[in-house]
């Protein structure tokens, strides 16, 4: 069985997630809090950051696209009109451009900052950048949710799924970051 070390309030984590249920892939959690600076994770991923997935010989895999990537040419291709990814590579680049705002641009200017001050700070140790919640950081992520929310708004109203006629790894990337966000 695969292992995720992940977090349940990062969007990338629950994206991988929700990207292994819609294949009905079974997952071994591992719960990371990165700020730990764990020396077993460390020597997973030595950046420190999640997601993180221990394939087949306990390789790790890392990064929420790279995981994306690695299901697709593992089970998604198996998968046929279930697939997560497209055949054409203009439509797959398109599911990139949008897994990316999601996953990268919402991330960097409005989740981390939210999730960070309202949900993380709270529990992380002084010593780990935890305390008290930024109340600069969680306005400039208010006012900058309204143009990530206008997008989506319009994604959704002109065509069938963000990315086009089905489900794929951009409708997961929204779903996973709008879901933390709520």
């Amino acid at each position: 069985m695969l292992t995720l070390f992940h977090h349940p309030m990062f969007a990338t984590c629950r994206f991988v997630r929700l990207a292994f249920g819609e294949y009905g892939e079974e997952l071994a959690l591992i719960e990371e809090k990165p700020w730990t600076r764990r020396k077993e994770f460390l020597a997973l991923n030595p950046a420190g950051t999640l997601p993180i997935l221990l394939a087949e010989g306990d390789v790790p895999i890392v990064g929420a696209m790279v995981i994306a990537e690695y299901l697709d040419e593992t089970r998604g291709v198996l998968k046929r009109d279930k697939r997560l990814f497209a055949e054409d590579p203009m439509q797959r680049a398109e599911i990139r451009r949008l897994t990316d705002w999601y996953l990268a641009k919402a991330e960097s200017e409005v989740t981390r900052h939210l999730v960070r001050e309202r949900v993380l700070k709270p529990v992380m140790p002084e010593t780990a950048g935890g305390g008290s919640p930024d109340s600069a950081a969680i306005r400039a992520a208010r006012a900058n949710i309204r143009q990530h929310m206008k997008y989506t708004n319009w994604l959704a109203g002109t065509r069938h799924w963000l990315a086009g006629n089905k489900v794929t790894y951009a409708d997961l990337a929204a779903a996973a970051t709008l879901s933390v966000l709520d």
